[in-house]
């Protein structure tokens, strides 16, 4: 499949979770599709890069291993996703690389998620903390960067003054999140 005919057939993707789970599936049915799937997420300024966004958040909850030739083109490019429906599941894709690098479990990503890798986490995250984000991606930004704290010192309390600063302004959703993220760095 050609990025034309992919980027065409990403024309009949919606939110339901039938159509993401259809598309993810056919990508995953041929893994060589990801770089071609992670281009037209990147090209920022498409509307149909959100649902490409939507595929790959698909494609990474359902086999999250399949990253792994692509953490390099994924992590270079994430900083410049700023569409709110591509920004979310990008974020939340962020979250999962950082779940399966910090788990108690012996994986895959504690051999091949790199410093250059999480530096490129970490700054997406940050920025997505301080813009004029929706909750849900700061929701996994602070996630994120919690677990990132544990090995990067200066993380957590970065972390405490934007969320201290903004608790006030943010959503009940927001507020919650920060309660649990904040807890849990002053028991850490």
């Amino acid at each position: 499949m050609t990025t034309e005919q992919l980027y065409a057939e990403l024309n009949h993707v919606d939110h339901s979770r039938a159509k993401r789970l259809k598309y993810a599936n056919l990508i995953l049915s041929q893994p060589e599709l990801i770089p071609v799937l992670l281009n037209i997420l990147f090209m920022v300024d498409d509307k149909i890069s959100c649902k490409a966004a939507w595929v790959f958040e698909f494609i990474c909850s359902e086999n999250l291993e399949t990253i792994i030739p692509h953490l390099d083109q994924f992590t270079e490019n994430i900083h410049s996703v700023h569409l709110d429906p591509a920004v979310r599941p990008v974020a939340k894709v962020c979250e999962y690389l950082t779940k399966a690098y910090y788990s108690n479990y012996q994986n895959i990503f504690q051999n091949t998620l790199t410093s250059t890798h999480k530096e490129r986490i970490i700054e997406a995250c940050f920025d997505w903390m301080i813009n004029d984000e929706k909750i849900a991606p700061k929701a996994y930004s602070m996630n994120t960067l919690y677990f990132l704290g544990q090995e990067f010192e200066w993380i957590h309390p970065e972390l405490a003054v934007i969320l201290e600063r903004d608790f006030q302004m943010q959503s009940s959703g927001f507020k919650a999140r920060a309660r649990h993220i904040l807890k849990k760095i002053k028991q850490s």
